[in-house]
């Protein structure tokens, strides 16, 4: 019984027939006419540019020499010495405009926690993120994407997350740049707690970047890769209740069948609901497995993106 209940509920988010809580009502009207947008996550080289076989300067330009893809998503991790350097941003986004690269945002991690009880270490953590949402800016991006760790309690965890993405939402506004919250493990999977968050904020630059996998909400980074996470929130309900505050969308991938549908992620539903609600962004893929190279994995995934949503009604 439980089974076919779950069954239910999944196909009618694909056929956008949930009723959901008022206010996170995700569906429009289905259009074939949406053009799909496929920008690239720099996480999907994360194992060459770690092994120093790909220069994080190079980047953008791979993205779209390689594999056609004209919209780039940065990760921080991999310009830590660059940070506050405003000609080397400066000079990034002149080339990337020179080529016709669109820079969209730079995920941001490791540099404390939003959520943290303690005011002083939440304060820090606030302002790290400051020279991100400048560099942002002076790449021409929309948006830094941010996680929502904390420690303690939940209601602890929700009330400091209130304070510090109320703050860096501020700062954002003022820069004109969006701070987005991705589900990344623990309670920032918890989509119905993290919407919640952002609904007492009220601040229209505070919004999401639903990612198809990482619901993992007892392990931190969230991944669901190999189905080994024991307590994983519903991908379907998380990423419509997302969908209404994205300013991005992230395709995860891990691995491949034979007919090159993702073995664990349904793209096809998860897509439909995209299409469904109207949205208009881009949807970055973001390769994560192991099995295929980076680069085979990067064009399995542009072409299951490609073939499903130009399939979807």
């Amino acid at each position: 019984m439980n089974s076919r209940r779950i069954f239910l509920q999944r196909s009618a988010l694909a056929a956008g027939a949930l009723v959901l809580p008022a206010g996170l009502i995700p569906f429009g009207c289905a259009s074939k006419s949406i053009p799909l947008k496929i920008s690239l996550a720099q996480w999907s080289l994360h194992r060459a540019l770690e092994k120093g076989q790909v220069k994080a300067d190079d980047f953008p330009f791979i993205a779209k020499n390689n594999y056609d893809i004209n919209a780039v998503e940065y990760v921080n991790g991999f310009y830590k010495e660059k940070a506050t350097d405003e000609t080397y941003w400066q000079d990034l986004s002149r080339r990337c405009s020179a080529e016709g690269i669109k820079s969209l945002l730079i995920m941001v991690d490791d540099e404390g926690h939003l959520g943290d009880p303690n005011p002083d270490a939440r304060t820090s953590a606030v302002e790290k993120h400051y020279k991100w949402v400048h560099a942002a800016k002076l790449l021409g991006c929309h948006s830094i994407r941010v996680n929502a760790f904390g420690s303690g309690s939940k209601e602890d965890i929700r009330e400091a997350l209130v304070d510090g993405m109320g703050k860096l939402a501020e700062y954002g506004e003022k820069e004109g740049i969006n701070i987005l919250i991705e589900n990344h493990g623990l309670q920032s999977s918890d989509a119905g707690y993290i919407t919640n968050i952002i609904q007492e904020v009220d601040n229209p630059y505070l919004g999401t970047l639903p990612d198809f996998g990482n619901w993992c909400l007892n392990k931190e980074w969230g991944s669901t890769s190999n189905n080994s996470c024991t307590e994983v929130y519903d991908s379907y309900e998380g990423v419509a209740q997302f969908l209404p505050y994205a300013k991005g969308v992230s395709a995860k991938s891990y691995d491949f069948d034979i007919d090159g549908n993702e073995t664990i992620i349904d793209y096809n539903g998860l897509l439909q609901l995209v299409k469904n609600h109207g949205y208009e962004g881009y949807i970055g893929i973001e390769y994560e497995g192991s099995r295929l190279s980076e680069s085979e994995g990067i064009k399995a995934t542009k072409e299951l993106l490609e073939r499903t949503w130009n399939s979807l009604d």
